[in-house]
């Protein structure tokens, strides 16, 4: 007799459809070329005792605006991170910190210590490379 394991429900990537099927492939995609990074973070936690996700404030501690920012994170230092929190929620407003950003989804640069409005569609999240760094992941 086999055992299986039931969740209740379907739960695998390919179980919500072929528009989220394609988002999750994206995404997966993504994970999967920042490998080395993720590596090098976890590399960075276990000799350093540093936080793979971080403020905005860990990283610019002397910015005074990115004291106040609670809905964007850092992972590691050079990937900032604006999630889309609420349901059909479409724009939001993003703070970048100091330097020059480069929007994955456009490959645009922004410059760093002004907030932005960017467009944030269902298959699109707001993700910023520090410039110069990480130009696999374009």
């Amino acid at each position: 007799m086999s055992r299986r394991l039931f969740s209740g429900s379907d739960n695998e990537v390919w179980s919500y459809g072929e528009e989220a099927l394609a988002i999750f492939t994206k995404y997966m995609m993504l994970r999967e070329k920042m490998r080395p990074y993720l590596t090098e973070l976890m590399k960075e936690v276990h000799e350093k005792g540093t936080p793979v996700i971080r403020t905005l404030f860990y990283e610019y501690p002397d910015d005074r605006t990115a004291w106040q920012i609670s809905d964007e994170f850092m992972l590691g230092s050079k990937i900032l991170i604006a999630p889309v929190l609420y349901e059909d929620m479409r724009k939001r407003q993003v703070y970048l910190p100091e330097g020059n950003w480069r929007n994955i989804n456009d490959g645009k640069v922004y410059a760093g210590g002004a907030e932005y409005t960017f467009d944030a569609p269902l298959e699109e999240i707001p993700v910023f490379l520090k410039d110069g760094c990480l130009s696999e992941l374009m």
